[in-house]
């Protein structure tokens, strides 16, 4: 009986991190083509010209735009 609830358990730990990952990547990824100005802490925050980051305050730098296709 325990052997089949710690198995479930890791089995929902293991979905749960695998969808949590490709949301993340997702949403970054989709952001980041949007702006030209990004955020260093927050890489999903993403501007079409300088400013601060509305969340935490740091100012907004140019992306890095050589590996794009």
């Amino acid at each position: 009986m325990k052997k089949s609830i710690i198995i479930a358990a890791l089995a929902v730990l293991s979905l749960g991190f695998i969808t949590a990952c490709n949301n993340a990547n997702h949403s970054t990824e989709k952001h980041q083509k949007k702006g030209k100005y990004t955020c260093t802490m927050h890489p999903n925050v993403s501007a079409d010209k300088p400013g601060v980051c509305p969340k935490c305050g740091m100012d907004l730098v140019e992306r890095d735009t050589t590996g794009d296709k």
